[in-house]
């Protein structure tokens, strides 16, 4: 008889106040099935670390800190394996970096996705259960352009930073407006590094403008990029029976629910390459779910833990961004950030329920044959206070049925069927 192996997977966790004091019904009951897992994964997308490095003179929006105790925290809800390559690894510079390794290490959290230099970053991190040894290899796509790892060589020390998965970007724009940006170029007397003359296409920006018949927008993964992580897939295939990719990518089509190209041709190659599955994250909203050659893809998962307005401090640049001064407060920082002294509307992530609304996935292979993928909506408490909002639950009957018929809208776009039974979704596997 082939033997059951379950994953538990979320998508962001920013933690920034203790989960466990509490004790409601549905936080409790949600806290045992990630523990009831063989294996529990969630992308941290924070820093643990008390203020070693300096702050990045750019961060991934909120400068992501916590105290290094908060991996205690991640161990009790149940996670054994983190993610770290997103557009926060860097927040606070390399510092941040060593300290938060130090306390995952601490609090025995297997993690993936950053290091000293780019062979460190990619490299697959392994756990061992009773069950099977798991890789998982981090990378992101989304980040500032210093923040990714750079690679050694026999003559230079390597860069620390995150594992890239960088995309090329073409905009294709009917005649007209090809003309018109061309014009301004010209008059603007911009001039592009290195640009190479090409016939109906040129660089505006950094962005390379091609002309066709409709204005549209084209990624695809670069190509450097594209091989070195699948490198880490097949070599990892080969030395563990289960091999986990987390992709951390904010980068859209049209909507923010939508991936963008680059993201769905990876995640089928890294399939190809031996991957298991692929746990997407980054764009804190849900994003549909693929069923790709009998292994799932979650091209994002939404939050998980979404703490992000009670960070204790932050540095100047972030004041400056809106306009406070040394006498501000963090208060003051968050009740401008969502214009709440203005009167204007509400804006970063507290104006829209979608980002209050997630998943926790659990997914079973029977033998090496995915047997069953259950979805658990979450609610994360849009419209309370800041302090009480983003520990995640599991959601009530009402909400549960929203998250999930959003979640089929998303998914049938990539041939996936989601059926709901008694508030959890049960992905269709063929």
């Amino acid at each position: 008889m082939n033997e059951e192996f379950s994953i538990a997977a979320t998508g962001d966790s920013l933690i920034s106040m203790r989960l466990s004091v509490y004790d409601e019904e549905r936080y409790l009951s949600m806290i045992e099935l990630v523990r009831g897992a063989d294996l529990a994964f969630t992308n941290l997308e924070i820093l643990l670390h008390n203020f070693e490095g300096y702050p990045a003179a750019e961060s991934g929006g909120t400068y992501g800190r916590a105290e290094p105790y908060m991996a205690e925290e991640l161990k009790w809800v149940g996670f054994d394996i983190v993610s770290r390559a997103n557009n926060h690894s860097m927040d606070y510079s390399v510092g941040g970096l060593v300290a938060t390794t130090k306390a995952l290490d601490k609090a025995g959290l297997v993690h993936a996705g950053v290091g000293m230099n780019l062979a460190e970053a990619r490299e697959p991190a392994y756990i061992e259960t009773k069950k099977g040894r798991v890789g998982l290899i981090s990378a992101s796509s989304t980040f500032a352009s210093w923040g990714r790892a750079g690679e050694a060589r026999r003559d230079m020390q390597g860069r620390p930073g995150l594992n890239p998965l960088r995309y090329d970007t073409e905009i294709i724009v009917d005649e007209d407006t090809y003309e018109r940006l061309k014009k301004m170029k010209k008059e603007l007397g911009i001039e592009e590094y290195l640009e190479k003359k090409e016939k109906n296409a040129f660089k505006l920006f950094g962005r390379k403008f091609i002309k066709g018949k409709k204005i549209e927008l084209r990624t695809k993964p670069n190509k450097s990029d594209f091989e070195g992580n699948i490198r880490s897939i097949k070599d990892a295939r080969r030395q563990a029976d289960w091999v986990l990719f987390s992709l951390h990518a904010h980068e859209k089509k049209k909507k923010r629910e939508i991936p963008a190209d680059f993201i769905v041709e990876f995640s089928r190659a890294a399939i190809d390459a031996g991957a298991d599955a692929i746990i997407g994250h980054g764009p804190h909203v849900l994003r549909g779910i693929e069923i790709y050659k009998g292994r799932p893809i979650f091209y994002s998962l939404g939050n998980f833990i979404f703490q992000n307005q009670t960070v204790r401090r932050q540095p100047a640049d972030l004041y400056e961004r809106y306009g406070l001064g040394n006498e501000a407060t963090p208060a003051d920082l968050y009740d401008a950030r969502e214009r709440k002294k203005t009167g204007g509307k509400l804006r970063w992530f507290t104006h829209k329920p979608e980002y209050w609304e997630s998943v926790l996935a659990i997914f079973t292979f029977e033998g090496k044959k995915l047997h069953e993928v259950k979805l658990y909506p979450l609610d994360l408490g849009f419209g309370k206070p800041r302090y009480q909002q983003g520990r995640p639950k599991l959601a009530d009957e009402k909400l549960s049925r929203k998250i999930l018929k959003r979640l089929q809208k998303l998914s049938a776009p990539f041939g996936t069927t989601i059926e709901i039974k008694n508030n959890v979704g049960y992905v269709k596997i063929e």
